[in-house]
């Protein structure tokens, strides 16, 4: 097929979009990926991944992405560094435009991923990956014996803080507001946990140390008198959940009320010839590992959806 129309596109070059492009390329579909606004997805902005299987170290999350690129290279990815603008799943074939270039897909495969809702202070993004981390089930290990803190006060933060009391000596929630809106049973974990404690209607407004290269401490404000405090810890983990990149696809495809697309038998969404992979579907488990299964369940899919395409045309043809 010629660069403008493809078997398959894949939006997203993280964990779910690589394994979508191995297991399509390999099949012959010559998939086009779209790598979009974070390529490499949110394993760029891990440190060290220790739980993802078949390395025996711990590998460097940019590291394993480059190495699943180079895999999807080998068995004839094409590779566009673009972010999608449009896409129109009513035309067949598809149409996806991406910095004014049209792009025409038989199936597509949506693997856009989450972004972690951030604080959006200058500290947080410099020393992202160097305790400070939007994932306690990614990173938790690393803060084993240290002090942390998770700026949250929803099931979310509640879960991180729990999750993270395994490791740390101490973890300290810290939340805007005097009340918590996590569900009842959350909160009761939470503060039944002699290992958490809470800092009340304060919001951090720098992290330290920015020219030592890691975490060393937060300086915490109080909405309420204003005054600014500094505290000492080596973790900051944020907890104010993820959001899924899903813009595109409002009125387009069936969506969770969260945002998150739904999908059904597999990977498939409310529009046929159209799956969805890793964290822009799955809010539950949001792993390297699930992202990377559920790319390969997409490609399989999309590879079947197509072959099944192919076969009823085949017939039509020749019924006389």
């Amino acid at each position: 097929m010629g660069n403008g129309q493809r078997h398959v596109i894949i939006l997203g070059s993280g964990a779910a979009g690589l394994t979508a492009a191995i297991y399509a390329a390999r099949a012959n579909l010559e998939p086009l990926i779209l790598d979009g606004i974070q390529p490499g997805g949110q394993l760029t902005i891990t440190s060290e991944v220790e739980n993802y299987p078949g390395f025996r170290e711990a590998i460097m999350g940019p590291d394993l992405m480059a190495d699943m690129r180079a895999q999807a290279e080998r068995f004839g990815t094409t590779f566009v560094p673009a972010q999608a603008e449009s896409v129109d799943l009513t035309m067949r074939p598809f149409e996806i435009r991406a910095e004014g270039v049209l792009y025409r897909a038989e199936a597509l495969v949506v693997a856009t991923g989450a972004s972690a809702k951030l604080l959006g202070i200058p500290s947080e993004a410099k020393l992202m990956g160097h305790g400070v981390s939007a994932c306690a089930t990614c990173d938790g290990f690393f803060f084993r014996g240290k002090r942390v803190i998770v700026v949250g006060g929803g099931d979310t933060a509640m879960e991180e803080a729990t999750f993270l009391s395994k490791f740390a000596s101490q973890v300290t929630i810290v939340h805007r507001r005097n009340e918590l809106r996590a569900s009842k049973i959350m909160q009761e974990k939470a503060r039944a946990n002699p290992k958490i404690s809470f800092v009340w209607n304060s919001e951090v407004t720098k992290i330290h140390d920015v020219a030592k290269g890691t975490v060393t401490g937060v300086r915490l404000r109080n909405l309420k008198t204003g005054a600014e405090s500094d505290m000492n810890i080596d973790g900051v983990f944020m907890g104010i959940g993820h959001r899924p990149n899903t813009g595109l696809f409002e009125g387009k495809l069936d969506l969770h009320p969260n945002g998150y697309i739904k999908t059904h038998d597999g990977t498939k969404t409310s529009v046929e010839g159209v799956f969805a992979a890793g964290d822009v579907q799955d809010f539950v488990y949001r792993q390297a590992v699930t992202a990377a299964g559920s790319g390969c369940m997409a490609a399989i899919d999309a590879e079947r959806w197509i072959e099944a395409r192919a076969h009823a045309a085949t017939a039509k043809a020749d019924a006389p």
